[in-house]
């Protein structure tokens, strides 16, 4: 090795110790800020990032009770600053009243990176963010869903009639499988205008290639985002979607034909894509291009597919380890539809028992155990405790929300491993300080599609208990363990028993 190459790696080596040094030591620089010591390279997140010692939940619970007397906690990712918010107070100011300075996520990788991901609502930021946002928003009204409850309403009627039909796959039911084809199904002919049968037909394209699209878990996807992040100019010159191919090709070629068929035939059906159309048309009435309408379908097949699934699966496993809970709800249901078996969307509606049944599931095992909100302005907090200083956060510095350690704070549920609907009673849920319950996230950012997904829920469990007894069966564990992972999910399978109801 040469003098002058030898000089280069010292150099480098101490360029490297130096920024490590100073990012080890941000927190104690920023005057006594409660905060978790980062590692190297990795900031707090590497017991999560291999998935070897900690579920995000036991992460984010973990790190939310170090300090349970602080208004929030410092920590990193990688080399960016986090602030975890534990006081509702500070939720509420941050995402509402000053929503300005934290109008984003983080984002998975920039917008123009995927023709598919680009037109994302996760991905989008700023101006371009805010202005889909308001085109999308109309097409999640009160009304737009009752013209989209029939197309599920469907779904749900062949999900229940293929194991009324087939009774020898009752007495062992893999519930997070079943329902990711029902959530399938729902997204295939609410968002892309096709019908399929995923439960009865167990390998139809549409399921195979919306599992693909849906599974980040793989080395290879993973390997591709990295890449769409710090490589843009690359992954764009060689042209790789985030995809496969072949999905990608796929959703093009399904959007482009249902498209094309209802200009041909004048077909107005009452499904997303419609919805779509009508709300981004341009004010000089420049039609959408096929990228735009199958970006925007494919935003609801990654919110709704895995997500929906997951907290199904959820719901029907403490309700089968919860059986008074279960009968009280399954005398609901009897009680709305006896004089007409017919569900109606104004039925769901009037059914208090469900909602709390679903909110205090959604409590419990919330879809998100974090979300994040990315700093566009310079602001400064308020003291964590009164030993710390003011904290000023920088422009692309990180908010999280603690979602799922909110959720199970004793503080504000007390008992909180217990299922427990009449948490959300009319008598009790004026008691929960909203800020402390936020599973489909808050302000401006929440969830634009939560009133759909609930639909979606409550339309299955309805059609569910008027036929069928949710019950244990020998592979059945409880409590629920979850996955290593950046998602609330459950570990292995979810095994229960769909005990056809005689009355």
């Amino acid at each position: 090795m040469t003098t002058t190459m030898l000089l280069l790696l010292i150099f480098i080596v101490i360029i490297s110790v130096l920024f490590f040094i100073r990012f080890q030591n941000y927190w104690t620089r920023k005057g006594l800020i409660p905060h978790v010591q980062p590692v190297p390279f990795f900031g707090n997140t590497l017991p999560v990032l291999f998935r070897r010692t900690h579920t995000i939940s036991e992460y984010i619970c973990e790190t939310y009770n170090l300090f349970p007397t602080a208004r929030y906690v410092g920590g990193m990712q990688f080399h960016t600053p986090i602030i975890i918010l534990r006081d509702p107070d500070l939720i509420r100011d941050m995402c509402i009243k000053y929503f300005d300075y934290l109008p984003d996520h983080m984002g998975l990788f920039p917008e123009n990176t995927d023709p598919l991901f680009g037109k994302n609502l996760f991905v989008l930021r700023g101006d371009k963010w805010r202005e889909m946002r308001n085109a999308l928003s109309p097409s999640f009204t009160g009304s737009k869903m009752k013209f989209i409850f029939k197309l599920i309403y469907e779904c749900s009627t062949n999900f229940v009639q293929y194991f009324l039909d087939n009774p020898e796959v009752t007495n062992s039911v893999n519930v997070k499988d079943c329902f990711s084809r029902y959530t399938i199904d729902v997204i295939a002919t609410s968002a892309f205008g096709i019908t399929v049968n995923s439960v009865k037909d167990r390998d139809n394209e549409f399921h195979r290639h919306g599992v693909e699209a849906a599974d980040f878990s793989g080395i290879g996807r993973g390997l591709k985002i990295m890449l769409a992040r710090y490589c843009t100019t690359f992954m764009k010159f060689i042209g790789e979607p985030i995809l496969s191919r072949s999905t990608t090709r796929f959703f093009k070629t399904i959007i482009q034909q249902t498209v094309k068929k209802r200009k041909e035939l004048n077909i107005n059906r009452p499904d997303m894509i419609n919805f779509i159309i009508e709300a981004c048309q341009n004010e000089d009435g420049k039609e959408l291009s096929n990228d735009d309408i199958v970006g925007h379908a494919f935003m609801f097949l990654l919110a709704g597919f895995a997500t929906s699934a997951t907290v199904m699966g959820f719901l029907a496993h403490e309700l089968a380890v919860n059986p008074k809970i279960q009968e009280k709800q399954r005398n609901e249901v009897d009680q709305f539809t006896k004089e007409n078996d017919e569900i109606t969307y104004d039925t769901l509606s009037k059914m208090k028992y469900l909602d709390m049944v679903i909110s205090e599931t959604l409590r419990k095992y919330p879809p998100n155990a974090m979300m994040d909100r990315l700093c566009a302005k310079k602001f400064t907090l308020p003291k964590s405790t009164p030993d710390s200083e003011e904290y000023t956060i920088e422009p692309n510095s990180l908010i999280w929300l603690p979602i799922y350690a909110l959720h199970h704070d004793p503080k504000y549920f007390p008992d909180p491993e217990k299922f427990s609907p009449e948490r959300f009673s009319d008598e009790n849920k004026d008691n929960i300080n909203p800020y402390t319950y936020i599973p489909f996230g808050v302000g401006p950012q929440k969830c634009i599609g939560n009133r759909f997904a609930l639909m979606e829920i409550k339309i299955l469990f309805v059609h569910l208990l008027k036929n069928f007894i949710l019950e244990r069966e020998e592979r059945t564990r409880h409590p629920i363990k979850f996955e290593k992972g950046f998602l609330v999910i459950a570990k292995g399978e979810l095994w229960i028993k769909f005990t056809r109801r005689e009355d």
